[in-house]
């Protein structure tokens, strides 16, 4: 079997909720990424055999297989066909999974793998609103098997995000201090100009316009919880954001054909479940997953990348791993620059890959907790 290269990763600047980037079509959005590929790494689009994009609440535009509608919307060849798959806030990196897993196989040999999201346009879980406006089954307690096996337990990310706080006895102050450092990586990176090379800047946004300079904990500690007697308050969970990310997968045969130089292979790919009331665990099983079947430990990796979905997913995944906490997000989280859904997992990715190469570290790690008790691991080696 051969091997699944990174030949290019960029993605957009990240706009707040009501931001910059607010008023641009979904469509447009992964054009604009989709393009700086292509003319970032001078393949001949035509050559590319897929598209496939990580999108969630796929209603209004975001609908009609919004790979597809991207690709055409940059004014790219129409041959080629693209395909969007939703594996919640892992979306995206399970597109790398598919593509790699394409490539690998032998069946092709350049596939784009990325996401988009603006989830100011269209608000999480937009699609399940719509679907109970028009009188449909909620997709969890409107199941018979689903209440048989968990009840009427709350399935929600919050309810799971309190619950491991609570499991792991990880407190509030605890997650404010890390929310705050996340923002000043954040800022650090920023200022420091280590998310140049792999934005692509807008017209609306040149930079990510999630961190917030004036944050304090003093600031935080005034905010109202989430829930009655609870924990979490929004300063502890990642921003709901817009933005799109890409990256360009290929073959050995594909980079010998078209000349191409590689970054990074893809090493290891693993997906796990895990329980899906307590939803946002199974970064834990899915690293330790990973590590068992590439005889690696987690003190190999030279960067690392998990995604900041609340604070205490990433501080219970540190207290069960072992993980050195200076090479866990260098640049900050999503608590500070933000979640655009579909997107995220290849933004991460994008950021995971400058960081080795900002660094000369060789290998890095890929996690992030998904909808019903998923999380993908992706393991890179820098070339």
């Amino acid at each position: 079997m051969g091997e699944a290269y990174i030949v290019e990763a960029v993605r957009t600047p990240v706009g707040r909720r009501k931001g910059s980037l607010a008023a641009v079509h979904p469509a447009d959005l992964g054009a604009h990424v989709l393009t700086a590929l292509v003319e970032r790494c001078g393949v001949d689009p035509g050559a590319v055999e897929d598209v496939v994009f990580g999108c969630l609440d796929t209603i209004g535009g975001q609908a009609g297989d919004i790979a597809r509608t991207c690709w055409l919307a940059a004014g790219l060849p129409e041959h080629v066909p693209g395909v969007t798959l939703d594996r919640q806030c892992g979306s995206s990196q399970q597109a790398v999974h598919f593509a790699a897993q394409g490539v690998l196989s032998g069946t092709q040999d350049l596939v784009v793998a990325g996401g988009v999201q603006n989830m100011t346009r269209i608000p999480i879980a937009a699609a399940m609103a719509a679907g109970q406006e028009y009188g449909f089954e909620d997709p969890y307690s409107g199941s018979v098997g689903w209440r048989k096996r968990y009840g009427d337990q709350p399935v929600s990310q919050y309810h799971g995000a309190e619950l491991i706080a609570r499991h792991w006895d990880i407190g509030r102050e605890d997650m404010e201090r890390f929310a705050l450092a996340s923002h000043r990586k954040a800022l650090h990176a920023i200022d420091s100009g280590w998310f140049d090379k792999e934005i692509a800047p807008l017209p609306e946004l040149a930079v990510d316009e999630g961190p917030r300079r004036d944050t304090t904990l003093e600031k935080m500690a005034g905010l109202k919880t989430l829930a009655p007697g609870g924990r979490l308050t929004a300063a502890l969970s990642s921003q709901i954001s817009d933005g799109a990310s890409a990256m360009l997968i290929a073959s050995e045969r594909a980079v010998a054909e078209h000349g191409l130089t590689p970054r990074a292979r893809i090493h290891h790919m693993s997906v796990r479940g895990s329980d899906p009331i307590m939803m946002l665990t199974a970064p834990i099983p899915a690293t330790e997953h990973a590590l068992a079947r590439t005889g690696m430990s987690i003190g190999d990796f030279d960067a690392i990348e998990i995604n900041e979905a609340f604070a205490c997913v990433v501080l219970a995944w540190l207290k069960e791993t072992g993980a050195d906490p200076a090479k866990v997000n260098p640049c900050g989280g999503a608590i500070a620059l933000g979640h655009p859904l579909g997107a995220t997992g290849t933004k991460l990715m994008t950021t995971l890959l400058h960081q080795l190469e900002r660094t000369g570290g060789r290998w890095g790690l890929q996690t992030m907790c998904e909808g019903g008790g998923q999380a993908n691991v992706t393991i890179i080696e820098r070339l």
